[in-house]
C-alpha cells in the first residue's frame, strides 16, 4: 500500500479536563522525526505521544500541535504564597517608583499564580492519546489517498519505461546490421584488401562494446520488481528509492553504449521518466 509522507489532519474532543485539539502535519523525510508542541500541563505525556505516533508512522517529519481549551466546570486555584511574595515585591517597587501601578489582573498573569485543580493523570493521558488516535486515523486516510495517486503516476511512468525497453530490443538487430555495413564500408576504402578474419574480429569487438542486452534485461527486471513493490502492504519508500538508483544506472550505461540516434534518444527519454519517478518516490513513506 503506497502512502504519501505529505499530509495534514486534525481532531477535536471534549474531555473531563477540557476541550482538546490535535493537529498533525507531515512532510517527506528520510527518517521519522517527531516535533510535538504540547501545553505545559501535558508535557509529561510526550514520551507516550511519541511512542503512539512511531507505532503508526515509519517515515516523515511530523509536527504535532496540541491545544487545550478551558473547561466550564474547571476550578482554578490561586497560589497565595506566590501572590503574597509578588505583593511584597510590588510594594517595594512602588516605594522606589511612586508612579508605577500594578493591577491585580497583571499579577494573575504571572506564571504559577493561577493553578488548575489536580486532575487524574491517567484520565489526562487517555484523553490526549484518544484525540491523537483520531487525528492519526484521519492522517492515515489522507496519506493513503495521496499515495494511491502517486502509485498511479509511478505505474504510468513504468509503462513508458517498458515501452522504451521494448523499442530498443526491436531496434538492436537493425543497429547491429548497420554497424556491420559501416565497418565493411570503411574497410573497403582501404588500399589493401582486408583480411576476412580481421573483419570478423573487429565486428565482434564493436558489437561487444555496443551490446546493451544486459542493460535491457536488468531494466526489465527492475520494472517487474517495482510493480511488485508497489503492491506490498508495508512502507516501500526506501525500496523504491533504491530501485530508482538502479534504473538510473542502467539508463546511463545504455546511453554511453549507444551507437545509434534512436537508442541515444531512448536513453534520454528513459532518464526523464526515471527522474519523474524519483521525484514522486521522495514523497512515499
Amino acid at each position: 500500500m503506497i502512502r504519501s509522507m505529505t499530509a495534514y489532519a486534525s481532531a477535536e474532543a471534549v474531555t473531563p479536563t477540557g476541550a482538546l485539539t490535535c493537529e498533525l502535519r507531515t512532510v517527506n523525510h528520510r527518517y521519522l522525526e517527531i516535533s510535538p508542541r504540547l501545553p505545559e500541563e501535558l508535557r509529561s505525556f510526550e514520551p507516550a505521544l511519541r511512542e503512539r505516533i512511531a507505532a503508526r508512522l515509519s517515515r516523515g517529519k511530523v509536527d504535532v500541535i496540541v491545544r487545550r481549551g478551558e473547561s466550564r466546570g474547571e476550578s482554578l486555584q490561586v497560589d497565595t504564597t506566590m501572590v503574597a511574595r509578588l505583593s511584597e515585591l510590588a510594594l517595594d517597587m512602588e516605594a522606589r517608583f511612586p508612579r508605577m501601578r500594578i493591577e491585580f489582573t497583571e499579577l494573575l498573569r504571572f506564571p504559577g499564580v493561577l493553578q488548575h485543580a489536580e486532575v487524574d493523570q491517567e484520565v489526562q493521558q487517555a484523553a490526549l492519546l484518544g484525540v491523537l488516535d483520531r487525528a492519526l486515523d484521519a492522517l492515515a486516510a489522507t496519506r493513503e489517498r495521496e499515495g494511491n495517486k502517486l502509485g498511479d503516476i509511478l505505474r504510468e511512468r513504468l509503462d513508458g519505461v517498458a515501452r522504451i525497453v521494448a523499442d530498443v530490443r526491436t531496434w538492436m538487430p537493425e543497429i547491429r546490421a548497420a554497424l556491420r555495413t559501416r565497418l565493411e564500408s570503411r574497410l573497403a576504402d582501404l588500399k589493401q584488401p582486408a583480411d576476412p578474419g580481421r573483419l570478423e574480429q573487429e565486428l565482434v569487438l564493436q558489437v561487444t562494446r555496443s551490446d546493451v542486452d544486459e542493460e535491457l534485461d536488468r531494466l526489465s527486471t527492475h520494472i517487474t520488481e517495482t510493480r511488485r513493490v508497489l503492491g506490498l502492504k508495508e512502507p516501500v519508500g526506501r525500496r523504491l528509492d533504491f530501485l530508482m538508483q538502479e534504473f538510473n544506472r542502467e539508463a546511463n550505461t545504455l546511453g554511453s553504449k549507444s551507437i545509434d540516434a534512436r537508442s541515444t534518444n531512448a536513453a534520454v527519454e528513459l532518464k526523464v521518466l526515471i527522474e519523474q519517478m524519483r521525484e514522486q518516490v521522495q514523497n512515499i513513506e
